[in-house]
């Protein structure tokens, strides 16, 4: 690796109907950068590595600590976030490519809109009724509490999405991310209350059914979240919520 300029190679795409073309960067080389630093002095600079001036990269970022998932990009034909992509561990060129499950906005910016609407289809939430103070809530075990935390951790970042076969424009699948909140949020005494509407939310079109059971997706996820092992234990909750309601015909 050259320690005087970086190497990079974007894909480029002016809006989603525009045809998509690539353009190599030169940056001057500093110590610890990570590739929001690269986006960053394209920014401040467009100039491309044939001395021509171009328009500003347009990409997403916000927390810059790998906790919102805004940044996620294809880098180095792998799909991470920028921020905690550093250039020392990176062969160059360094090539950046937008996620491809999700609709194309410009450039390295994607809509991720989809894994927040099937996040709202399985209730991802506890909803808590009334303007005055309910009282502490009731407690969960450590056990259960040690079980779920690593779910928690999702920050619907969207590797899994990408990494996962079955999730594409012909299949209607929702994803590792939505599934794995379902888990959580049955798991929590208060969320269990609305247990059997998650459930049922999952067996219908696109739901737990649809995984192929790829194991992509736990490869990928930044934040070790047992995805794989949430769906097989879905599959089973589903699996006895449908013949409980079965027999209760």
């Amino acid at each position: 690796m050259s320690k005087e300029f970086v190497s990079l190679k974007i894909k480029r795409q002016a809006a989603p109907e525009a045809t998509a073309y690539w353009e190599e960067f030169k940056i001057p080389y500093k110590p610890k950068m990570n590739v929001i630093t690269l986006l960053m002095e394209i920014q401040k600079n467009p100039i491309n590595a044939k001395g021509e001036r171009t328009t500003p990269v347009v990409w997403e970022c916000n927390c810059l600590e790998e906790v919102c998932g805004a940044c996620t990009m294809i880098i180095n034909g792998q799909a991470r976030q920028a921020c905690s992509a550093l250039v020392d561990q990176l062969q160059q060129p360094i090539t950046l490519e937008p996620l491809s499950k999700f609709p194309l906005v410009r450039d390295l910016m994607v809509d991720r809109s989809k894994m927040f609407d099937n996040l709202k289809k399985v209730k991802a939430w506890i909803p808590i009724d009334g303007t005055y103070d309910l009282g502490p809530g009731p407690r969960m075990s450590q056990k259960v509490q040690e079980e779920h935390y690593p779910i928690s951790r999702c920050m619907t970042c969207g590797c899994c999405m990408e990494a996962c076969p079955n999730v594409n424009h012909k299949s209607p699948f929702m994803g590792p991310a939505p599934l794995a909140q379902v888990k959580l949020f049955n798991a929590h005494p208060t969320g269990a209350m609305n247990r059997e509407e998650r459930l049922d939310a999952i067996m219908g079109v696109g739901g737990v059914t649809d995984c192929g059971n790829a194991q992509n997706c736990i490869k990928v996820c930044p934040k070790q979240i047992p995805l794989t092992k949430s769906i097989a234990q879905l599959n089973r909750d589903t699996t006895l919520h449908g013949i409980k309601r079965w027999l209760g015909r």
